[in-house]
């Protein structure tokens, strides 16, 4: 199963920006004998260049990839993310029988994560047709196949990329309000809603209305009304986070329904751990690693954190390498503590004295009540 990003993303961006650079240095209109615009256009006219794949991922021939691994593609030009998605696809088998997965676009590098892990001593062939256009509508000169062939090893997780949505704390689309008294560090961010949805901060603004303050957030307060760059930087950051999300909802996992969905009181080591229902946190967990160790919480439905039920780093880990991908609401309950990031599709909430370490992402709304959340 493919998933398409939002149109706001980073290559969208990318697209729009190079299609601007090239017409504003298109040659000028031919002149005729007056000096008015007319005649044909120049012979040297501008032809965009027919994009090629500079490398792939595994190499071609590898006989031992991980089964936890991904296929990757990187372009030499900024692509149409859509006809990336659908070009990007994986067989197995004499008789190619199709891998399901999640292609990601980002940058001008494609990624394709299977919806299961790989299968031991198994080849697979990628293939990236032609139909893959760049942002000037060419496409591919031919398609391009490799192959490769797993081992029975798995490597550490890779890291999910948040790309400009990680330089935020707090980052949402519709809201972000507050009970006081709250104590954000790090930058705040709403887009597309104004700076009037964000509510009980009493901001001030800044001189040059692209931002704006708040005595309960250390760092910037951003929104999508305020003055350029900030509506622009604000869209591509939620493209980002939106593509975030995929990327994590994405991964393979490497166990389900750990806890039959409650969690309490377990120690949890590094991994793509998946719930097709909601979380519970009733009681403390540990998460317990190495500080390069990965953690990606998928969830099918809402994580609930209890009151004063608190996630703990042992061993090295690090809250930048949790993240917490939740389709349903994210509640943190009292004075309850979480590590990570929480990316969530609708709305997080944070109850009386609850903390995190980590960032808060949401696809509608963040609400605080006297809490505290700490960019890692």
């Amino acid at each position: 199963m493919t998933s398409l990003n939002l149109p706001y993303s980073n290559s969208a961006l990318a697209a729009m920006l190079t299609l601007s650079f090239a017409s504003a240095c298109d040659q000028p209109a031919a002149l005729d004998a007056g000096g008015r615009d007319g005649g044909p256009p120049p012979s040297d006219a501008w032809v965009a260049p027919t994009p090629t794949i500079l490398s792939n991922s595994p190499v071609t021939g590898t006989a031992d990839a991980p089964l936890n691994a991904n296929a990757t593609v990187t372009f030499s030009a900024p692509m149409e993310p859509s006809a990336v998605v659908a070009a990007f696809t994986m067989t197995t088998g004499t008789t190619p029988v199709a891998v399901p997965g999640t292609v990601i676009y980002a940058g001008t590098t494609a990624t394709f994560w299977p919806a299961e892990q790989f299968t031991a001593d198994t080849m697979y062939t990628a293939t990236v047709a032609m139909s893959a256009v760049s942002t000037f509508a060419v496409p591919l000169a031919a398609d391009h196949v490799f192959s490769f062939t797993t081992g029975n090893t798995r490597v550490p997780g890779l890291p999910v990329n948040l790309g400009s949505a990680g330089d935020f704390v707090l980052l949402a689309k519709s809201a972000i309000s507050t009970v006081p008294t709250s104590a954000i560090t790090g930058d705040v961010g709403l887009s597309p809603a104004a700076a009037t949805f964000i509510t009980e901060f009493s901001l001030t603004a800044d001189a040059t209305n692209v931002f704006s303050t708040s005595t309960q957030v250390t760092g910037r307060v951003y929104a999508a009304n305020y003055a350029v760059p900030t509506p622009v930087n604000l869209t591509v950051a939620i493209g980002d986070m939106e593509l975030a999300f995929t990327d994590a909802a994405g991964r393979a996992p490497d166990q389900t329904e750990l806890g039959a969905g409650n969690i309490g009181g377990l120690t949890i080591a590094r991994g793509v751990y998946r719930w097709g229902t909601g979380l519970l946190i009733p009681a403390n967990i540990t998460l317990t690693g190495s500080p390069t160790d990965v953690w990606i919480f998928q969830v099918g439905g809402d994580l609930t954190l209890d009151s004063a039920a608190r996630v703990v780093l042992a061993g090295g880990a690090r809250a930048e390498n949790i993240i917490w991908q939740v389709s349903g609401r994210a509640e943190l309950g009292t004075t309850s503590h979480c590590e990570g990031t929480i990316l969530s599709q609708t709305s997080i909430i944070l109850r009386t004295g609850a903390t995190v370490n980590g960032r808060l992402l949401a696809q509608t709304a963040i609400t605080l009540d006297s809490a505290t959340v700490t960019q890692p």
